[in-house]
């Protein structure tokens, strides 16, 4: 695992350095200035008083579950509910019961995800980070001790621990496979998760999780660390104490416009998945051709000005290609 200090990844093209290799970076030290941090460094009363005072005075979804589950949230018996609550109250209300929780250990709660620009206005400028500018808004997770449930992120990820411990279980893409991935429909709160990953011991069940393990990068976090995780990497996120603060940063640095690649794996798993076995390793050979380029450009045999729509995207190629794409979907 690669371990770099603040000063060594200093700003937003050495951000792009990294996104370019995909692979997960543990920076130590990385918002340990921030005034967050220190007030979390005082004491739970201290940490939540410092977010109570950028509270806009909205409501949020907030994740409940009964001590005797550790804040393990997961689905509940089979996959046809969950093992926790899930209720829209007060960001004010939440905070309260999170730091009552800390105290007497009756349940578990967190809120994630919350915007910081509408939820806390004023926090990402007292606590900014310098590897992104800002143009990119960060998110707020609070909450007791708590297993998230293994899953992936389409975008590109730096999160920032501002109390409490983390410990991160990381799995490369590739590791898919091993996972055993549950419905990508119905989910815990909108990525699909693994059935067996920081849940299951009968490796019996599921003998290829025995490979995914042995793939697994741990990662232990403490307030003022910060991991970049590259998109599609597969992790766990266990916090580990009474009160825990993670401000985390979501972006695509990559994107040549609007459309997802998860989009595309939506629009090819109608238009592939079930077509014959043959059929589909045709189609391999072409994504990889076209798509993957393996062998590199599959135009570089020409000379550039005859590539078309081939060419680079950012000269207008883009457009072109979407038009046709949406032409073909609208069936004209």
């Amino acid at each position: 695992m690669d371990e770099r200090n603040a000063v060594d990844v200093g700003d937003a093209d050495a951000l792009r350095a990294l996104a370019s290799s995909c692979r997960p970076v543990v920076i130590r030290k990385h918002c340990s200035h921030w005034p967050a941090v220190a007030a979390a460094a005082r004491g739970t009363d201290a940490a939540m008083a410092y977010l109570a005072q950028y509270d806009a005075g909205l409501t949020a979804e907030y994740f409940s579950a009964p001590a005797s589950l550790a804040g393990r949230y997961h689905y509940g018996a089979g996959i046809s509910g969950f093992n926790f609550l899930r209720e829209v109250i007060a960001v004010r209300d939440a905070l309260a019961r999170i730091s009552a929780n800390a105290l007497s250990e009756r349940e578990t709660g967190y809120m994630g995800s919350l915007p910081t620009e509408a939820h806390f206005p004023g926090f990402a400028v007292d606590n900014p980070s310098m590897l992104l500018d800002g143009h990119v808004r960060p998110r707020l997770w609070v909450g007791n001790r708590s297993t998230v449930a293994c899953h992936y992120d389409s975008y590109d990820n730096l999160a920032c621990v501002v109390a409490g411990r983390r410990r991160f279980t990381l799995y490369p893409p590739e590791a898919i496979g091993d996972l055993y991935i549950g419905p990508i429909d119905h989910t815990l709160s909108g990525q699909p998760v693994s059935m067996v990953a920081g849940v299951a011991e009968d490796t019996d069940a599921y003998p290829r999780f025995a490979a995914a393990r042995a793939k697994a990068i741990d990662v232990e976090l403490y307030p003022g660390d910060a991991l970049y995780l590259p998109k599609l990497w597969w992790h766990q996120v266990e916090a580990l104490d009474s009160i825990n603060i993670l401000v985390n940063y979501w972006w695509d640095g990559f994107s040549a416009g609007p459309d997802s690649p998860y989009a595309a794996l939506l629009l090819a798993m109608i238009a592939i998945a079930e077509r014959p076995a043959s059929e589909r390793a045709a189609w391999r050979a072409y994504f990889d051709h076209y798509v993957f380029r393996v062998d590199g450009h599959p135009l570089a045999h020409l000379p550039e000005e005859k590539h078309g729509v081939l060419g680079p995207l950012a000269q207008g190629n883009y457009g072109r290609i979407r038009t046709l794409v949406m032409r073909m979907l609208r069936g004209s």
